[in-house]
């Protein structure tokens, strides 16, 4: 059965942008997104919330430019070789090869999906990843934490879902990023 993993990069006081919406202080510096790769790099399915995915679709032609560097053109092909599935009730169409759109987030499918998935899942975006955890269908979290306080925005992990997490690996990166990996111990 494959695995269904939320990775997210967050300020260290827990958001994934700022009261204002942006995320610019979050851009990996090469060592970080050559570390996302390789985390990425299984994921034969990505599962994604409408504004991540709007976010996201600049992989679909973007990154591959010849002067970008190697770290980011890799994660384009990365991005590109994956399914996607987008869960939004008022997006009209997805633009993106490889993307289909579901209406909402059913549990049962997802389970389905992730045991007839040869690759690994990845849910993105913290609101798609609440509903997942609160199913029970997080399987292992990924938190780059980056050495910022922004004081308020949009929370990585939700408020009212109380899982078990077993330390699985940590890393610290020369720019002061952290990793830390879980796996789901025990639910509720």
């Amino acid at each position: 059965m494959a695995r269904l993993i939320f990775t997210v990069i967050a300020s260290l006081d827990g958001y994934v942008n700022d009261r204002d919406g942006r995320f610019d202080w979050a851009a990996p510096d090469d060592e970080v997104h050559a570390f996302v790769n390789e985390l990425e790099r299984p994921i034969g399915t990505y599962l994604y919330g409408r504004r991540l995915y709007e976010t996201m679709a600049f992989w679909e032609t973007g990154g591959s430019e010849p002067s970008m560097p190697d770290p980011v053109r890799d994660y384009a092909a990365i991005w590109r070789a994956a399914d996607k599935v987008v869960y939004s009730t008022t997006l009209e169409r997805v633009e993106t090869a490889r993307t289909r759109l579901e209406r909402s987030f059913d549990p049962d499918a997802v389970r389905r999906m992730k045991a007839e998935a040869e690759r690994d899942l990845s849910v993105g975006g913290p609101g798609l990843a609440a509903h997942a955890l609160r199913a029970g269908l997080v399987d292992e979290l990924h938190l780059l934490l980056v050495p910022v306080l922004v004081g308020g925005g949009t929370r990585a992990l939700p408020d009212d879902v109380f899982v078990r997490l077993e330390l699985v690996d940590e890393r610290r990166f020369a720019g002061g990023t952290v990793h830390v990996h879980h796996r789901i111990a025990t639910r509720g």
